[in-house]
Parts: structure tokens; sequence; C-alpha cells
């Protein structure tokens, strides 16, 4: 081992804090400060430095998002706080029901404010994080319990390793991996090439993707990912932020992707003017939609309208209708296995 002077250590901490400030504003911010072959520069520098003095190497260094040895299996994780499902409805009118039904739990409550997002068609994730640091990515399973597949969740390069905010000992952060429209035909085209089957849709693509036990392949298919919600075990959201929104814009200041198209109404009438819109702009987007996440934006509000057995009374997803098309079946052919999935 090469004997390490303390200048060493300072390059290696102004190098990762000069790729961490990088890949925020790239992925978090959308908004690049370095050019790529500077960064692939510095990259390999702090490469280089961390193979040369191995004492210095850290699980956070953004050189070790991708592992070297696959896993044999993925274990079973219980989830601190249940990732539920959300109640469907698939038009204006039962946008407007589930209005009504929230509003007898909350009789006296005035005019609200909801949340809109998109509804990508990807795969939930649970990521924990502990001092800032990314220890465990689960996959929603039933919603009780989940895969746990951190060294595949490390690869995303829209995941931070490490948080901009340490300050917080552990928490939770909920979000969807996915594979962009491109990347996806991309996949598909070379797995045709190879003879191999292709996948249905960028959801069962992201979802098999995940569930690789190599996380080299998993590093090769580029998934996205947009972040949605937090929570601090053992707390009430409001004891992070005061609303749903805030909550987004402390998600992006940690360091995650939100959303860009997500929008803060006034009103239900609203909520419908951005589900019409997104109905027919979403074939211009760079992934799959199917529909709007509707929240209403209070943490106080939800907290009081808690949750069924199976749904939060406070949020809904407003899907959008099937797309039909007549489909002729000529083959069926079924596959078992993680390794060509």
């Amino acid at each position: 081992m090469i004997q390490m002077n303390p200048e060493v250590k300072q390059r290696v901490d102004e190098l990762r804090q000069l790729l961490q400030q990088a890949s925020y504003a790239y992925y978090a911010l959308d908004n690049p400060i370095m050019e790529d072959a500077v960064y692939d520069r510095l990259y390999r520098e702090l490469q280089q430095l961390e193979t040369e003095y191995p004492e210095l190497l850290t699980s956070d260094s953004l050189t070790q998002r991708v592992g070297e040895k696959p896993a044999t299996q993925f274990t079973s994780v219980r989830h601190n706080v249940p990732l539920y499902s959300l109640e469907n409805a698939f038009n204006i009118n039962e946008l407007k029901v589930w209005q009504d039904r929230w509003r007898r739990h909350a009789p006296d409550t005035g005019a609200v404010e909801y949340v809109c997002e998109l509804k990508i068609d990807g795969s939930a994730l649970a990521l924990t994080y502990e001092n800032g640091i990314l220890v465990r990515g689960a996959t929603r399973g039933d919603g009780v319990t989940g895969e746990e597949i951190t060294q595949n969740v490390r690869t995303i390069r829209a995941i931070p390793l490490r948080l901009n905010v340490d300050s917080l000992q552990r928490v939770e952060v909920r979000g969807e991996a996915f594979l962009p429209l491109d990347v996806f035909k991309q996949i598909n085209q070379e797995r045709s090439q190879a003879g191999e089957q292709l996948f249905a849709n960028p959801r069962n693509a992201a979802a098999g993707t995940l569930r690789q036990l190599d996380p080299r392949i998993v590093d090769r298919r580029r998934l996205d990912f947009y972040a949605y919600t937090l929570h601090i075990p053992g707390q009430d959201d409001a004891s992070i932020a005061n609303t749903q929104w805030e909550g987004l814009e402390l998600l992006q200041k940690m360091g995650f992707r939100v959303n860009p198209n997500k929008k803060l109404c006034p009103s239900i009438q609203q909520v419908a003017d951005y589900y019409e819109h997104w109905d027919t702009e979403r074939l211009n987007l760079p992934y799959m939609t199917d529909g709007v996440v509707v929240k209403l934006n209070s943490f106080k509000l939800q907290e009081q309208l808690g949750f069924t057995q199976r749904f939060p009374r406070w949020a809904v997803a407003l899907k959008y209708a099937a797309e039909e098309a007549p489909t002729r079946v000529e083959n069926i052919s079924v596959n078992v296995g993680r390794t060509g999935a």
C-alpha cells in the first residue's frame, strides 16, 4: 500500500464534492454545470486515487455505483411505512365523486389545494438513507414487504448515494424507476438482433431489470427515477414539511429529481384541466404515463383523512382511457428466470 499524504485525502474530498455537485445539477436540477469530458476526467482521477489508496474508498463514492459481483438471490424486507395502492378514477365525474367522498370525512374543510403529478408507468421503489447515506433500496412488493435490491438501485444515476442534507438520521424516499422510451426502444432493438424475446412495454422492462441478479446488466439498461414522497420513520409527514408541494421541493434540495410537469392546483377544475391537457400531450413525453396522481396538498388534512384498508383517502389515480387496437395472437412463449429477463 502506498503511504498516503494529507494532500491526497484533500484532493479525493475535493473530487467527490465536485462530482457530487455536477451530478446534482445534471440529474436533480436538469441544469448541467460541467462538460461531460471534464466530468469523465475528474471521475477517472478519483477512481485512480481510490485504487492507489483503498483506505480512502467509501460506499457513497460515485465510483462505487456498480458492483462487480452478482447477487445469488434477493431477500424479503418489511417496509417501515407501507406503500399503499391508490384508488382509481377513470374520468372527471369519478374525480368529483372522490372529492365528495373525502369531504364527507372532513365536512368543515374549506377551499383546498391539490398537487398533480403525471403517473409514470414504471416500478415503485423505497429508498432508505441513514445519516445521508443510501443504505437500502427495495421494491414495492405487496406494499408491506418487498425485495431488497440495493446494489441494483445504486446503479441508477438519478438516485443519489449521498443526500445533500445529512441532518436527518433516517429518512425513507419513495419514487418511480422507469425506462425512458428511447432507451426502451434501443433495448428491444438489441434483443431483437440477438434473437431474444422482446419486452412487452417499458413498465415490464423496468420491473424485470430491477430484479436482475447482476447489477452490471441493470447499469447498462439506464433506468431513470423520479422521487415523489419522503417519510421519517416514527414521525408524521408534517414534521418534515407542511405540504405535499413543500415535500417535493425538499426532495429536490436533497438531490432527487421530481417530475418537472407537476402542478399545484387551487381547485378541482384546474385538476380536470391538467388531466385533459396531458391526456393529449402525453404522446410527446419521453416516458410512458397512464394517468395523473392527485393528492391533497395539506399534510394536516392528509393526516386527518387517513387511510382505508387499501388506499389513502387523500389521493387518487386519475387514469387515462386505455388505447385499444385489434391484436392477432400468433404465438405465445413463456420464459422463467432473471438472467435474461
